[in-house]
């Protein structure tokens, strides 16, 4: 063994995290992000055409465009399931996102509809549901879930090729989780977003050292519970004015409690008091045309369930919203 290669013993001491010794999805391939994931798979794969919902980050488009691979556009109905109007063709992809992590009857249709070995199941908005076995893949975003730097989860058994380089660059996108837990989250704003550009890059590279140690120390039984709670709560005080519909049998673990709201003036309101609620699918604007579609992207406000937070939490989130009449 030689000296640079051996395990370091003295010195100063490294961040302490403990080892949970749970991580829920063991088999799994460990990329720098989802996106980089969806690329090692698509080079794996080498479908033809690659379908996509209208309501997707951007960011998904990059490994289509890195592989030189068509993609086509198609619409969701109002429960947010594929519309009837999708064909596969036989070297085709189908991307479908659990939206929230509520739609799990939505994933169980489409594997009957459609040959499950063209199904991409993107589950970046539901850490928590285990991945469907029929299915070609299932792709994770744990940034979504917990304060870590990078990191994207491939779940499938189609053999790729392996990644021998790792990601080095997780210490220049770990100030704004520092910045938040030391100080607040207006303190670390400017670098989260730096962060995410520094992800813009989709070449597949392995998780970095640090998320691959940080994710050994999460309570994942704990978060999950957690969420659950925090969702349920807000879902009985809420669910009578929220015209979002819900399966309540599919909240195990959500993202979020996504709550549409005709108020205007709310998600700013919720900002002026802290409560920090993002816009999902801002870039999708300019895809979707009809005026349901255009609601989802403005009038929905996913509310915070996540396990920083408790019963005091959600009633302060409930308060503001009960304010004046929605």
């Amino acid at each position: 063994m030689s000296e640079s290669s051996a395990r370091p013993i003295g010195g100063y001491f490294e961040l302490e995290l403990p080892k949970s010794g749970k991580f829920p999805y063991p088999d799994a391939f460990k990329y720098q992000s989802a996106r980089a994931a969806f690329l090692a798979l698509l080079r794996a794969r080498k479908p033809k055409r690659v379908w996509l919902p209208k309501y997707i980050c951007d960011a998904m488009l990059m490994p289509l465009q890195t592989a030189k691979i068509e993609c086509i556009w198609y619409e969701l109905d109002s429960k947010l399931a594929v519309s009837g109007e999708v064909q596969l063709g036989a070297g085709d992809l189908l991307v479908y996102v659990n939206y929230f992590g509520l739609h799990n009857k939505n994933v169980g249709d489409l594997l009957k509809r459609f040959p499950p070995q063209q199904i991409v199941l993107d589950y970046s908005q539901s850490f928590f549901e285990p991945p469907a076995e029929a299915a070609l893949a299932t792709l994770y975003s744990p940034r979504k879930f917990f304060g870590v730097p990078d990191g994207g989860l491939l779940v499938s058994k189609l053999a790729g090729t392996p990644i021998s380089k790792q990601d080095a660059g997780s210490l220049g996108r770990s100030a704004h989780l520092l910045k938040r837990l030391a100080g607040s989250p207006e303190d670390g704003y400017a670098d989260y977003q730096h962060a995410e550009e520094g992800l813009s890059d989709s070449e597949p590279k392995r998780m970095s050292k640090l998320t691959e140690r940080i994710l050994g120390a999460v309570d994942f039984d704990g978060a999950r519970n957690a969420r659950h709670e925090n969702f349920m709560y807000l879902h009985r005080e809420l669910g009578s004015i929220n015209p979002f519909e819900i399966d309540v049998a599919a909240a195990a673990a959500p993202l979020c409690y996504p709550f549409m709201t005709n108020d205007p003036t709310l998600r700013q309101r919720m900002i002026a008091n802290r409560i920090f609620v993002p816009t999902y699918w801002a870039d999708a604007l300019a895809r979707v045309g009809d005026k349901w579609a255009n609601r989802m992207v403005k009038n929905l406000l996913p509310l915070p369930v996540d396990q920083r937070y408790d019963r005091k939490d959600m009633q302060r989130i409930v308060a503001i919203i009960q304010e004046r009449n929605i």
